[in-house]
């Protein structure tokens, strides 16, 4: 029995509530509306055999004893993943802060100043360190940043190497060997070839159209690149760095020594490891790829009223717009810790950063000094933060490793024997001395004790940096505790998120995120780990991922779940790797054509495409359905080919398609596999799921369904489920046993984004079955109650056979630019003047609204959302009657600001208090946007994506 007291904490109505809903819809009981919305072929025969849900209570003792089983050791072993400090300031303000972390992706720029001001403090501050020209506000983490850099190099081909059939990427072996492992996944599918070796054994010819390397290396060495990145611009091939953003304190920047891409994890900036992630990935290039940048871009641009203003630029949702077309499937970034990340840069300035860089290194420095007199040879001539040790002969590495566990401390071995050591901000004294303790027991040698912090370098100087970093004016101002907190406030109250009114984004489930929940977050237990440590010392992390990997199994019907993909597109592209492998494995090497409605989210032909398959559209009909016969048609045609058919359910458009297994049987007549896109499973919990309806295998946006936040954009997480026959073909990992052996990593860390698990294994544990399927009904039934009190205005363009919708629906505004010149656009900024988000725009319809309530939201907040829009209508139809100005209305003019409202000139034939104040209930609690609308071309045209002050691009 699901537990009352949280199941009603996290679900808006009453019951109350919930009985004067159902008598609008005209039913008497959800189990009726249920009836009416999800075909009856498809429910579930019986309840999920999950738990009882725990009181809040029960669920924070349980999580406790699980945190408590995993060990935070000293932890050594680098790769990519370093102990970090995360300023407290930083994590009491923004990781566990719901304004930061509830708010959506910075698509409504005009509400979303703060973080956008965030997120370009991060592209500046990967700017400045790596010396290139422009970032992109994060990618999901180093490995898959490397792929998008292979991809990218790939895509900018000249055309003489186009010609010549040019694609072979060079790739030193010296890799971190996630990243080497991620780079042969994503390559396989799309032709790229990979010559992984030695430097000097490379050389250049026609074929030849990238290198990659990683600077420091993934033995820790510092090496000039200079050279071949000189040969390799000889021969027309581009050059991209992976490096360590702490290094480059003090290491010469790739962008100074000719690197055309670089990317890494900014991952030691103030993020904890996570047992792995998530983590932001950076990526920066030189200014001839701003168009073919992967990710989010933040731009510079003004408002209506002149003044500086922020958006996203260029990239905005490209992949929906291109679809298959598309260059990258990326939908989201990790904008929560990019955001982090800027503020620890901010926080610290460069004179800051570059402290914590020299006592890194110069801790590194004594200990290969103190180590080397100890007996054993250290192999790297020149390194930051990493030393690597020959061990003598009569050392033996397990009595390295035995000293060291013994006093709590994981170093990494090599697989000669070589034991490594990779320094932090977090090594003291007391480290120090314990480090060389190890070494010297090993050795049967005394030692000293190191009574102060060293001062010696050791770097080469072709290679040490000269140039300044961080001189812009933000990263100087705030020293202070109390002056960041002031700042990070400041940013605060330029954004909308959950905590102040609902955000009806279709597709988007932004629903309660609780604080039970999100507890765990901070709690060093589960975020000082290291994603490489031994399992026994993780075993609070590994029995939570494996009961999660039970539940979701159960929730899905399927027989297993891989938590690697680190969002809903990597999800996406995981799947239809596995099916690839499937069909691989059969002999079927020629199946490789899949089908997606014409409705898909656009990240499903970007996925497919990305995955080395051909796109077949499927039409829709009238009623917005999967044209079934047209479907028959296309797999009868690709018989021979066909790989898979990717399916939303509930469609995209809002509704149960009642033909949904007739679909999949369809399918899998002609030899293919369904791919059913999870991002809806939201309306299936406890009713329904991907197998009952004929799926093999889906991905779950944890984000959505399952109450992770999206943080301005992310993290995001998108585990697969998979039937039985696809089981064995699951991503492995090539440093951890992740439980699985088949497809090779599409992640750096074993568990993806391991750290932000406990929020959907609380979810699920809180609810229980009963509360889970609750959820599920609560969020039709908000559905069915918003479209039923806005169908006789707005209308709803797609409805189920009963005339019911599902956890969405779309409202019908493109009727309005024909009578009244307003746009959904407008309708959309209007709606800041409310106080609200806008739902989603324009998408998967053109000219239209998709609206999602979510199950979280109580009948009051969705009856004042129902009132804002009916308001508007309202004055739309004003413009229609001649009442109001058809140019100079409160539509077109929205947002207002409080400057535009409180100025001594008002031009406008409508009064001030219509603009600001057009229900009384706004003068309670209201949010004022703080810019006019934004000109995005103006933007587009005038690319600015660093804190650089508006006079230097008006």
């Amino acid at each position: 029995m699901a537990n009352d007291k949280f199941v009603a904490r996290h679900i808006g109505p009453r019951e109350s509530d919930i009985t004067a809903m159902l008598t609008q819809l005209g039913v008497s009981s959800v189990q009726e509306l249920i009836d009416q919305t999800v075909p009856a072929n498809i429910r579930l025969e019986k309840p999920l055999r999950l738990e009882d849900g725990l009181t809040e209570r029960q669920y924070y003792r349980k999580v406790l004893a699980l945190a408590k089983k995993n060990k935070v050791f000293n932890t050594y072993i680098g790769m990519g993943y370093y102990d970090t400090i995360t300023p407290a300031v930083i994590l009491r303000n923004v990781l566990e802060n719901p304004v930061w972390y509830t708010s959506y992706t910075p698509y409504q720029a005009e509400i979303s100043q703060g973080r956008l001001e965030a997120l370009l403090n991060f592209q500046t501050m990967i700017c400045e360190m790596t010396a290139m020209d422009l970032a992109n506000a994060s990618l999901l983490d180093e490995a898959t940043a490397a792929a998008e850099a292979m991809i990218m190099i790939l895509n900018s081909r000249s055309r003489a190497q186009v010609k010549a059939g040019a694609n072979v990427v060079l790739v030193d072996r010296n890799m971190w060997p996630q990243t080497l492992d991620v780079l042969h996944t994503r390559a396989v599918p799309l032709g790229i070839e990979l010559t992984i070796g030695e430097l000097q054994d490379f050389s250049f010819n026609e074929q030849v159209i990238g290198l990659m390397v990683q600077y420091p290396n993934a033995n820790g060495e510092v090496v000039s690149y200079a050279e071949i990145t000189e040969q390799a611009h000889q021969q027309g091939a581009k050059v991209a760095v992976a490096t360590d953003l702490m290094s480059l304190a003090l290491l010469t920047a790739p962008g100074e020594w000719g690197a055309d891409i670089v990317f890494g994890n900014s991952q030691r900036f103030g993020v904890p490891m996570g047992y792995g992630g998530p983590h932001a990935a950076f990526f920066a290039a030189r200014d001839a790829f701003k168009r073919s940048l992967p990710g989010r871009i933040i731009g510079v641009s003004k408002d209506v009223h002149g003044n500086r203003a922020l958006r996203m630029a260029l990239q905005t949702r490209e992949q929906h717009i291109k679809r298959e077309r598309a260059t990258s499937n990326i939908c989201t970034a990790q904008a929560l810790l990019a955001t982090m990340a800027g503020f620890y840069a901010v926080y610290h300035g460069s004179t800051g950063i570059r402290q914590i860089a020299e006592r890194i290194h110069r801790i590194a420095v004594l200990l290969d000094k103190e180590i080397t007199a100890l007996g054993y040879t250290q192999k790297n001539e020149y390194y930051f933060d990493t030393i690597r040790f020959a061990l003598p002969k009569h050392v033996k590495v397990e009595d390295i490793e035995w000293l060291s566990l013994e006093l709590e401390m994981n170093f990494r071995y090599f697989d000669n024997g070589e034991v490594g050591l990779s320094i932090d901000e977090t090594t003291n004294l007391d480290d120090i001395n314990w480090i060389i303790e190890v070494f010297a027991k090993a050795a049967n040698k005394r030692y000293p004790t190191i009574r102060e912090y060293p001062q010696e370098d050791k770097l080469v100087e072709s290679l040490t940096r000269s140039s300044a970093f961080l001189t812009q004016e933000v990263f100087e101002k705030y020293r202070s505790e109390t002056e960041m907190v002031r700042y990070i406030k400041k940013l605060e109250h330029r954004d909308i998120s959950l905590t102040h009114s609902m955000i009806p984004l279709g597709s988007c489930t932004m629903k309660l995120n609780a604080a039970t929940e999100m507890l765990p977050l901070s709690w060093i237990e589960f975020g000082g780990i290291h994603p490489f440590v031994p399992k026994n010392q993780a075993r609070g992390y590994q029995e939570m991922m494996e009961e999660l990997r039970r539940d979701l199994s159960e929730i899905t019907g399927f027989a297993d779940v891989s938590l690697q993909p680190n969002s809903g597109a990597a999800g996406e592209y995981a799947g239809l790797m596995v099916i690839r492998e499937y069909h691989l494995s059969r002999g079927d090497q020629q199946r490789n054509v899949v089908l997606i409605p014409a409705s898909a989210h656009g990240t499903n032909p970007a996925s497919a495409v990305m995955a080395g398959m051909q796109v077949v559209v499927v039409p829709c009909d009238e009623l917005g359905n999967v044209d079934v016969e047209a479907l028959r048609q296309k797999a009868e045609e690709y018989q021979d080919s066909l790989s898979a058919f990717m399916v939303t359910y509930p469609s995209t458009h809002g509704v149960f398609e009642a033909s949904i297994v007739e679909m999949c049987a369809i399918i899998h007549q002609y030899g293919g596999q369904v791919y059913m896109d999870g991002a809806n499973m939201n309306a299936q919990v406890g009713l329904t799921n991907p197998k009952r309806i004929g799926a093999d295998v889906c991905h779950l946006n944890l984000h959505k369904t399952f109450a992770i936040p999206h943080g301005g954009g992310g993290p995001g997480v998108g585990p697969i489920a998979v039937a039985e026959h696809l089981v064995d073909f699951l991503p492995s990992h090539p440093v951890m046993n992740n439980g699985h052996v088949g497809i090779s990593a599409v992640s750096a860390a074993p568990w993806g984004s391991a750290s932000v698990l406990p929020i959907t294994y609380g979810y699920i544990k809180m609810l229980g079955a009963d509360g889970l399927t609750k959820a599920t009904e609560m969020a039709i039934l908000n559905a069915n109650y918003i479209a039923s009190a806005l169908a006789d205005t707005y209308g709803i363009l797609y409805t189920g056979e009963n005339g019911r919708v599902a956890h969405e629906m779309i409202l019908e505004c493109r009727h309005f630019k024909g009578t009244s010149g307003i746009t959904e656009a407008d309708i959309a900024k209007r709606l800041m003047d409310y106080g609200f988000h806008a739902p989603t725009l324009s998408f998967p319809v053109h000219g239209t609204l998709m609206v999602e309530p979510t199950e979280s939201e109580s009948k009051q907040e969705l009856d004042r959302f129902i009132e804002a829009l009916l308001a508007i209508y309202q004055e739309i139809q004003a413009i229609v009657d001649g009442e109001s100005d058809q140019l100079n209305n409160p539509l077109k003019n929205a947002p207002h600001t409080a400057d535009s409202v409180t100025s001594d000139e008002w031009a406008h034939p409508y009064s001030r208090q219509t603009a600001a104040f057009p229900l009384a209930w706004l003068k309670e609690n209201k949010y004022w946007p703080p810019v006019g609308r934004i000109d995005d071309a103006y933007g587009d045209r005038n690319l600015v994506c660093t804190c650089a002050p508006i006079e230097t691009y008006q």
